[in-house]
């Protein structure tokens, strides 16, 4: 219970994207006017939609890269080489208490660090978790194969710039660069058997970020007047599914 902790320095704030305002209704106690608020979440609006209920100043995006697995109830099996932690504020100012932390988790060994651009870096996370996704989902496959076949290859790059253009439009200066490099990743460098958690979420029956991955991207492509059809066919195969068994 928060209540019983009271204020703290750091909060990693990591639930699923659907509990968001709950937990963070949930997490009031835990903040004070020093607290950093560290959204590890998916999707790009956490932040968002955490600021209005704990403080624009003490929310914090932030990214990590890592692939894990539910082995069994309360273990988790970390399926991937790397493990890395980035955070930082939207303003790119400096930050003691984030700078404190840093510190601290480097001293335990730990590849974290302060992004230069956490806005960017949030964007071009969400483009290549929408390709992860929605693809070892809605192709009920990892990537392995997916990366293999050429249609369904192109399908994933599709999807990639389907999120990229949406980003753009909203503002975001996402590196040309960074796309090819991922998508050369995952013919080369990626685990052949990896699949992103909402593919393990859809095995399960368990409810799914759909709404916020694939599904932002069509909402935002509307917006925007962006056709979206690799993310609309994501999203219509997986939408009946989208609230678990």
């Amino acid at each position: 219970d928060p209540k019983t902790v009271g204020p703290v320095d750091i909060v990693l704030f990591a639930v699923k994207l659907w509990d968001t305002e709950k937990a963070a209704e949930l997490a009031r106690p835990l903040v004070g006017p020093a607290t950093r608020v560290i959204t590890f979440q998916n999707g790009v609006d956490s932040v968002q939609r955490i600021a209005p209920i704990l403080g624009t100043e003490q929310t914090i995006g932030g990214v990590t890269y890592i692939a894990t697995t539910i082995a069994a109830p309360g273990v988790i099996s970390h399926t991937s080489a790397f493990a890395k932690i980035r955070f930082g504020r939207a303003d790119k100012a400096a930050d003691d208490k984030l700078n404190t932390f840093v510190a601290a988790g480097k001293t335990a060994k730990l590849d974290i660090d302060i992004s230069s651009d956490i806005v960017r870096e949030r964007w071009e996370k969400f483009i290549f978790l929408t390709a992860m996704a929605g693809s070892t989902a809605a192709l009920r496959s990892p990537i392995g194969p997916i990366a293999a076949d050429p249609e369904t290859r192109a399908f994933f790059r599709q999807l990639m710039d389907e999120a990229t253009a949406v980003g753009r439009a909203e503002g975001v200066n996402i590196d040309q660069a960074y796309i090819e490099e991922r998508f050369k990743f995952i013919q080369g460098t990626v685990e052949p058997g990896m699949k992103a958690s909402l593919a393990h979420d859809l095995e399960r029956g368990n409810r799914l970020e759909l709404d916020w991955l694939a599904g932002k991207v069509r909402e935002l492509g509307r917006a925007h007047n962006i056709a979206t059809p690799a993310s609309d066919a994501v999203y219509i195969v997986l939408k009946l599914h989208r609230a678990g068994n």
